[in-house]
């Protein structure tokens, strides 16, 4: 299993509305580097749900459930999107300050690369931010 960080504008797409859709579309990134990171998701794997601009933080877990394919919202080029379902929200949502102030952590592509919306993450960091976000699968 591997694991990733997905980002997204609450105000756009939150994790409340993975929450009610039951499975949802994530599409529209059009970031080369996210782009072959989604094409690396398997299904299973798990994702950190992060709310950008708005809360700056990991909010919960979920899974991916349909693996890579074209992205309809795509007017040209080679985009792909894949499908995501909730798994389970963090007990308290764990902060991009935290992140960056947590030593075992400063590998973590969020704290070098936070522009990048899709993103590999560790075992041992999923680990260390369940842990920080006091939720255990």
């Amino acid at each position: 299993m591997n694991y990733w960080l997905v980002k997204s504008e609450p105000d756009v797409y939150s994790y409340d509305q993975l929450v009610t859709e039951g499975t949802g579309r994530w599409d529209g990134v059009r970031n080369y580097q996210a782009r072959n990171n989604l094409r690396a998701m398997k299904v299973g794997d798990l994702c950190f749900f992060y709310h950008s601009n708005i809360g700056l933080s990991v909010v919960a877990v979920a899974q991916v459930s349909r693996e890579y394919y074209p992205d309809p919202t795509a007017e040209s080029g080679d985009w792909s999107c894949v499908e995501l379902q909730p798994v389970k929200p963090f007990v308290r949502p764990v902060t991009l300050a935290e992140i960056k102030a947590n030593p075992d952590l400063q590998q973590l592509l969020l704290v070098r690369n936070a522009r990048l919306s899709v993103m590999p993450v560790s075992s041992d960091e999923f680990s260390i931010i369940l842990t920080m976000g006091e939720t255990h699968l």
